[in-house]
């Protein structure tokens, strides 16, 4: 008799590595504030996760996952195109604050199991 393999969409492998990565920032000492924050309207943009880290910090997480690190690895799909999109996405999010904090984006990668944190990745140019 066969046993019949579980499924993994994209969406759930995407999932898992976002949840992934939310475990590895909080033991590291940063404080879940949203996820999947998402500008309304269509050509906005979304952020996979909004933390704060322990000095205060807004910190805006692109999380990226790959099966392999062929072609660049995860880390290196965070285009420039993406980078506006998250850009915009961050400045939607801080206008509705009462006073901006410091804030500063970064990418964690999920690849053939190893987690890579990039702190300050890009700029918000």
């Amino acid at each position: 008799m066969q046993v019949p393999r579980k499924v993994t969409t994209t969406k759930q492998a995407g999932d898992a590595a976002e949840d992934s990565a939310l475990a590895h920032l909080v033991a590291q000492g940063l404080r879940l504030v949203s996820r999947n924050y998402r500008t309304p309207g269509r050509g906005g943009g979304e952020i996979d996760l909004v933390m704060r880290a322990p000095d205060g910090t807004l910190v805006f997480v692109e999380v990226r996952r790959r099966a392999s690190v062929s072609f660049g690895g995860a880390a290196a799909s965070v285009g420039s195109a993406k980078q506006r999109r998250i850009v915009f996405a961050a400045r939607h999010y801080l206008m509705h604050l009462p006073s901006p904090p410091p804030c500063r984006f970064d990418v964690v990668s999920v690849e053939a199991g190893r987690i890579e944190w990039l702190q300050a990745a890009f700029d918000a140019r």
